[in-house]
């Protein structure tokens, strides 16, 4: 049986987002729950990607040794609470440099594809934003859940005005792993 995938989102997601960004480990700020729900996909044998725009980087605003020092601690603090992320891809592009790696574009999602041989009609994606719920459509995702965290009210709105109904909408993350596991 092949890995089952979920992609998912940061800032908003997992953390509390901010308008300035989170620009070091002090302003990185777990969302309740958020670890248990990494946890309860792990357990059930989910590999977990997270896929994140930076743009932060390209900015000038966030240190990409930064960065990295949060994803290690992030990836550390899940792990010690039995939930692992399997890997990290990340945009670092500001949004005028038109990439094929900043969501809304499926970069990201390709390159997980490509590194782990995944068939994205069978993965799930969990966003908190417009941007990463048509990223999921964009790169062929089987399945996509828009958590009401961080952005979550918004981006309902947004998808609606361009004719784009989520398949599922959760209040935070471990609403959106709990859907999950129930459907297997």
């Amino acid at each position: 049986m092949q890995n089952r995938f979920v992609f998912l989102d940061r800032d908003g997601v997992i953390n509390r987002d901010s308008p300035d960004y989170i620009k070091h480990w002090g302003e990185f700020e777990f969302l309740p729950d958020s670890a248990k729900a990494v946890r309860k996909l792990t357990e059930k044998g989910f590999s977990i990607i997270l896929v994140t725009n930076q743009s932060g980087i390209g900015r000038g605003i966030i240190a990409p040794e930064n960065l990295e020092d949060m994803h290690r601690r992030m990836r550390e603090e899940l792990r010690e609470k039995g939930g692992e992320i399997q890997d990290i891809f990340f945009c670092p592009h500001r949004p005028d440099e038109n990439c094929a790696c900043r969501k809304p574009a499926p970069g990201l999602i390709r390159q997980a594809q490509k590194k782990y041989g995944i068939r994205l009609s069978d993965t799930w994606m969990i966003g908190d934003s417009a941007k990463d719920i048509e990223c999921a459509i964009n790169a062929g995702c089987g399945h996509h859940v828009l958590v009401q965290t961080g952005n979550g009210t918004d981006a309902e709105k947004i998808l609606a005005e361009k004719g784009i109904r989520p398949a599922y909408v959760e209040k935070n993350l471990l609403a959106a792993a709990e859907r999950i596991i129930s459907l297997f």
